[in-house]
């Protein structure tokens, strides 16, 4: 059996990484595991007015249930874990955001006079559409190419020459950044929404809409924690192999 009533000054995101069905815990809490994954559990309960005692309870109950394995993403090497994120979240997004935007453009046409706040979640989810079709590419072109360097080196007792950035953790301190803006407009979006629950009046489109930022904003989650808490921290110590 797990025992995790020590771990209440352990950082969130050491959590998530170690077994990614914790985070189903956060989110009940509304406690952020992907940008601020780097508080501990007593912080983020000080914060949220939640006895850490009950949180961790729930947390233990989650790593004592037996069953399917949980991916160990941290095993994975850092090459397979950039084309998962490429493969699986980047290309959600992808996909998701022209469905999204259509949705939201035919609420606020149908809907927005009763409901005005559909105003705002349009606004915000266009604005996070832009920036996360831009944040990705900056991603594929320009970060996640060096990461691959490394790796490549590393098999084959190569070197890197330094790149135009310097040091990779300048790359990643402007996605973690991006990361933070996206984190907050969804935020944002699942308070206007509340929690992504229609209203009484809503139509079958309405639902749908809903069900989907909601199921957008947990693969985000996912997506960042990865990076944030996985591939970010592994690249940087990577990287001091070669300095």
């Amino acid at each position: 059996m797990v025992t995790i009533q020590k771990d209440s000054e352990k950082q969130i995101g050491q959590f998530v990484a170690e077994d990614y069905r914790t985070a189903a815990v956060f989110f009940k809490y509304k406690i952020d595991f992907c940008c601020n994954g780097n508080r501990t559990i007593n912080e983020a309960c000080e914060k949220k007015g939640i006895d850490s005692n009950v949180l961790l309870n729930e947390l233990q109950e989650v790593l004592n249930i037996k069953g399917e394995q949980t991916i160990d993403y941290k095993s994975w090497p850092l090459d397979l874990l950039i084309d998962y994120i490429e493969k699986k979240h980047h290309r959600y997004v992808e996909e998701k955001i022209p469905v999204l935007r259509q949705f939201l453009d035919k609420l606020c046409r149908v809907h927005g006079e009763r409901h005005p706040e559909l105003l705002k979640i349009n606004e915000l989810f266009t604005a996070s559409a832009g920036e996360l079709a831009a944040h990705m590419k900056k991603e594929e072109l320009v970060l996640f190419p060096f990461v691959k360097k490394m790796v490549s080196a590393t098999l084959h007792t190569g070197t890197v020459e330094a790149p135009h950035f310097k040091t990779v953790e300048n790359p990643i301190e402007m996605m973690m950044q991006e990361h933070d803006n996206e984190g907050e407009r969804f935020r944002q979006i699942a308070e206007l929404t509340d929690n992504y629950n229609p209203p009484a009046d809503a139509c079958n489109t309405y639902r749908v809409t809903f069900a989907m930022l909601e199921e957008f904003e947990k693969d985000l989650h996912l997506h960042i924690h990865l990076e944030n808490n996985i591939l970010f921290p592994k690249a940087i110590k990577l990287e001091q192999q070669f300095s």
